[in-house]
């Protein structure tokens, strides 16, 4: 593919700046930036926000380059607090607020956090964690009275720390479904360019799009498509703290009329899926994107025909940030994750690095300004991962001459059955298609031979007697023979990873 470098970011770039800063220099500073069931925060009163953040944060000893852990729900303060941290140079480490305690712990240990910002409801938990680990001695408490009274007599005027272009912004946590989580350490220049590239030039961001996420904003998904990107062109952004269900996905599109949702396949899923789905009214959405897993055809098609919403399936990565290989409005192909990104190269290689022929399965190599500087106290993961320009990912891929991408699996996650590779995926896909599977993942498990063989987990409503042998006859005749699961086991939910993606080596365990 074509390598098609972007315009390279100034030297000095803070992401703070670029995103909302620039807003209020233009002009914009009195359009609506966050809307939420409280009310609208215009761009100035996120600026503000940012700044008494930022204030507060240095008081507190806070200064550039040193790393402060964000755990918060969705809401006007997480942004006041990522934006308050980038604008003194500090690093950014989004976390999910409702971790267990042992995994507070290790983060705090991990990172080093010199300050915490957490909420009142689940501040006992970190401060314990803080008092276990040593680190993090600052623990700000949004919703406790003296925080947010002092917060509120912070200095609103703050300013934004001129940091180069590839020092460190934000840490994000790779999506292993395995052990602990590895930080990535991506840099200024990683946020500004993919919103250049995706944000605007392949979903076509504007100052008329209201956005609303699925992910919370501590996902690396949603921290772009659901607060950079529609900041960077003066866009507004739809934020609610509780989790979002289906009941909740469906009130807020109808109180606040987003034009892009921002997706994943699970609740893809669920949402078309729910007896009141073909009752909703989605006409202000102009496109719902989709990642963080394998998007079936299959589900795709149950999405167009219920909601008639363009449905964009892509791939990303949290060592390239965020999407890099994507559908296209008015070129979605199903079953596809669409073309490579402008500004972003990917090949198919072989396992010595040899690029392969259009059509042949081989591992995904990815260049890019978003690439990120390596992972934090992995020295032998980086040098695996990351090899010059290049991000050599886990992830197996065929390219076919047209330029589309599909997705074969993880590379540890395909399986060898009867000496032929299965993908995972294809066969998950394929039992969607039951009337009676709401969910399904396939893992590889041995049999008293020793040998590898399919084994499905099926969340199912309907768990009459034989539904089983029915799921393994009905993949039989509609795939190869060796791909259909030797077993089906029932499930009332399958187990999710800090990402929310299926946690396959949990499964594979059980």
């Amino acid at each position: 593919m074509e390598f098609t470098m972007t315009p390279r970011p100034t030297e000095r770039l803070n992401i703070a700046d670029h995103f909302l800063d620039e807003r209020v220099r233009e002009g914009q500073g009195a359009r609506p930036a966050l809307r939420t069931d409280s009310g609208t925060l215009s761009y100035s009163d996120v600026q503000s926000l940012a700044n008494r953040f930022g204030t507060t944060l240095a008081e507190a000893g806070i200064e550039p380059e040193h790393r402060v852990l964000i755990a918060l729900p969705d809401g006007p303060m997480f942004v006041g607090a990522l934006f308050g941290t980038l604008k003194l140079g500090a690093v950014v480490v989004m976390v999910n607020p409702g971790l267990p305690p042992q995994e507070i712990a290790y983060l705090l240990e991990y990172t080093r956090a010199r300050a915490v910002v957490t909420h009142r409801e689940v501040a006992a938990t970190f401060r314990t964690a803080a008092r276990e680990s040593g680190f993090a001695k600052n623990i700000l408490v949004a919703g406790e009275e003296s925080f947010d009274r002092g917060l509120a007599a912070s200095s609103a005027e703050l300013d934004t720390f001129p940091s180069h272009r590839d020092d460190p912004a934000i840490w994000l946590f790779s999506g292993g479904t395995t052990g602990r989580p590895k930080a990535v350490i991506q840099t200024h220049r990683s946020f500004a360019n993919t919103a250049e590239c995706y944000g605007k030039h392949v979903i076509g961001y504007s100052a008329d799009d209201v956005t609303l996420s699925v992910p919370k904003l501590y996902f690396g998904y949603a921290t772009g498509s659901n607060l950079f990107f529609p900041f960077a062109v003066g866009g507004t952004t739809t934020l609610f703290p509780e989790p979002a269900t289906v009941e909740t996905l469906f009130e807020k599109i109808r109180r606040f009329r987003p034009t892009v949702l921002i997706n994943v396949p699970t609740m893809i899923n669920k949402m078309v899926s729910h007896p009141d789905a073909r009752a909703q009214d989605f006409s202000s959405l102009r496109v719902c994107t989709s990642a963080g897993e394998a998007l079936p055809a299959e589900l795709y098609q149950k999405w167009k025909e219920t909601f008639g919403v363009e449905l964009l399936d892509g791939l990303g990565t949290a060592e390239m940030w965020h999407i890099f290989i994507s559908n296209r409005p008015g070129a979605s192909r199903p079953g596809s994750l669409g073309t490579v990104v402008p500004g972003f190269e990917v090949k198919v290689c072989d396992d010595e690095g040899r690029e392969l022929p259009h059509g042949e399965a081989g591992w995904l190599w990815v260049r890019g300004d978003s690439r990120a500087i390596g992972y934090w106290q992995h020295m032998e993961k980086t040098a695996q991962g990351f090899r010059g320009e290049w991000y050599v990912s886990g992830d197996l891929i065929t390219m076919g001459p047209d330029g589309y991408v599909t997705y074969c699996g993880r590379g540890d996650e395909m399986l060898k059955v009867s000496g032929k590779w299965l993908a995972p995926q294809e066969v998950e896909g394929c039992l969607l298609q039951h009337p009676s599977v709401a969910e399904a993942a396939v893992v590889g498990v041995h049999d008293a031979s020793g040998l590898v063989k399919p084994r499905a987990y099926v969340v199912s409503s309907d768990r009459r007697d034989g539904l089983d042998e029915e799921l393994k006859a009905f993949v039989r005749e509609r795939l190869e023979p060796y791909k259909h699961p030797r077993e089906v086991v029932f499930v009332d939910a399958l187990p999710r990873t800090h990402l929310g993606k299926v946690d396959r080596g949990k499964l594979r365990r059980e």
